[in-house]
């Protein structure tokens, strides 16, 4: 299916929307016509809105682009804090009894069950009301799809985490660039010049285990499992989307499994691997790397830095350098890296309880509208970004992972809040250091389309829940098993294992998978 390009000019281009906002908990006043005094004749209103709160920063009533939102449309948002730990579950609850708020993030999948059941509201009936929520939909038909539920409603605008065509990422390989340099070592360009580098490494450092991995070894995007399976049998994990024929499959079917087993066992048994992969917190895969218990990892680009400063500080070593190098995989298997995600799992709902649909339906029209997604991704030009060469930047004040303080002080990029993350990232993916710049560029000719979002029949979603969780669990169990060499790496134990992944429901899963992707996009 070919999609309408969004460009960054239509991404900051600034738009006044009058007329946006009137009565919700305060009794629906109807907004100022065009024309009759604009946003200065706007009644005021108050909008409850469920937020989490999270460790960079607790929910504030006070912050300042909510003060611009209520001076620029007359809606003021009451924030309704909940621990972050706690969140899932009141939403639920609120869910369950009908008794959510007047705004809130909620899965989109969420919004197609609910949202027919009379919870969230319809945004379909009002877009002739509301033109910049019409325009968003259709510009991305795949946030369309998602936002559909079977009666035909539309019950979230979902979130979006890049643009059509964007070629942004998150994770790549790092190494101690610094040690490479002392034990005159190459960056590696193939999986043998990998182990070799590892293997070196550990010769230098007896005491260390120089290849750790982002925890847990499961993790979907940057787990151990994800990133060898896709290096030797050019699957992202266990279970995804081939880019190649855009079809679902399991990466026990493909040619290069049984390497990916024997190379992975290889690294653990002669302690090129920390043992502990498949039990590390986060805090302890941190601390490998700031203690020079390892040396290469893949990991979050954001974080990178923020580890060396740490590690530098920590040792006194003021060369320790974590430097990107290009991912490499086995001969004859694709390299790629699937980009950003262009449509978020989440978006953004009204109740269906709200007491002025139309207003309310026009507050979020501005917030999703060019003026009102600058203040939610941006901040306030001049206190929190500014324009670079015709694109947003943020504050060199706010340093390389600027989301913390945006958060805390501002409520900008704010997960819950904000829904055009594609604008955030580009703000800050304006202002990287060299390094990561080098990064971007190396990655960004492998850098594919990522798997796009689909709808769910409730049947679909019961076989889901009712085979998924055993068959993972199955599954991570038995990649362990193979790699710390509980079972031996041979045809007839990953025999067994694709057999007994079969009797678990994995081919039902990988049909349901593409019956719904086909569904959803009719092929194309």
């Amino acid at each position: 299916m070919k999609h309408k390009q969004r460009t960054i000019a239509m991404a900051l281009t600034s738009v006044m929307l009058t007329g946006v906002a009137a009565g919700c908990s305060s009794g629906g006043d109807k907004p100022a016509a065009a024309g009759e005094g604009g946003t200065s004749a706007i009644k005021p209103a108050t909008y409850t809105w469920l937020v989490g709160d999270r460790i960079e920063g607790p929910i504030r009533q006070d912050w300042e682009i909510f003060k611009e939102i209520e001076k620029k449309t007359g809606a003021k948002i009451e924030f309704q804090a909940v621990p972050a730990t706690s969140l899932e579950e009141k939403k639920k609850i609120l869910i369950a009894t009908n008794s959510v708020p007047d705004i809130m993030h909620i899965t989109n999948q969420e919004g197609r069950e609910q949202g027919p059941e009379g919870v969230f509201l319809n945004l379909k009936t009002y877009l002739d009301k509301a033109p910049n929520i019409k325009k968003y939909f259709e510009e991305n038909p795949e946030a369309k799809a998602l936002a559909t539920a079977a009666d035909g409603g539309i019950y979230t605008v979902p979130n979006l985490d890049s643009y059509i065509g964007g070629k942004g990422f998150d994770h790549a390989w790092y190494l101690r660039k610094d040690l490479l340099d002392k034990y005159g070592l190459k960056v590696p360009t193939n999986m043998d010049e990998f182990y070799q580098v590892l293997k070196a490494l550990k010769q230098q450092n007896p005491d260390s285990y120089p290849l750790t991995m982002f925890p847990p070894a499961t993790e979907k995007k940057m787990g151990l499992y994800t990133v060898f399976l896709r290096a030797f049998t050019g699957i992202q994990g266990l279970i995804n989307l081939n880019p190649d024929n855009d079809t679902y499959t399991f990466a026990g079917y493909q040619k290069g499994f049984k390497e990916t087993l024997q190379y992975l066992n290889k690294l653990y048994s002669e302690k090129l691997l920390d043992p502990e992969y498949s039990l590390l917190t986060r805090a302890q895969y941190d601390e490998r790397l700031i203690s020079n218990k390892s040396f290469v990892t893949f990991v979050w680009k954001a974080d990178i830095e923020d580890i060396a400063e740490k590690a530098r500080k920590a040792s006194g070593n003021a060369d320790y350098t974590m430097e990107g190098f290009m991912q490499v995989t086995a001969p004859n298997v694709k390299n790629y890296q699937f980009a950003r995600s262009v449509v978020n799992a989440n978006g953004i709902a009204l109740s269906n309880k709200v007491k002025d649909k139309e207003a309310a339906v026009k507050l979020l029209d501005f917030l999703i509208g060019d003026e009102g997604k600058k203040l939610l991704s941006l901040g306030i030009e001049g206190k929190t970004y500014q324009m670079v060469d015709g694109k947003p930047r943020y504050l060199e004040s706010f340093g390389t992972s600027p989301f913390n303080g945006l958060r805390k002080d501002y409520g900008v990029w704010f997960p819950g809040i904000g829904s055009d993350f594609a604008l955030a990232r580009l703000a800050w993916e304006s202002a990287l250091n060299p390094r990561t710049k080098k990064v971007n560029e190396a990655y960004e000719p492998i850098i594919v389309p990522a798997p796009r979002g689909y709808a769910k029949t409730k049947e679909e979603q019961e076989l889901e829940k009712s085979k998924l969780s055993n068959l993972d669990k199955y599954m991570d169990q038995k990649m362990a098993e193979f790699v710390v060499g509980k079972t031996p790496v041979n045809d007839d134990t990953i025999k067994e294992f694709i057999d007994q992944t079969k009797k678990l429901g994995l081919d039902e899963i990988l049909t349901m998978y593409n019956t719904a992707y086909k569904r959803t996009y009719g092929g194309k």
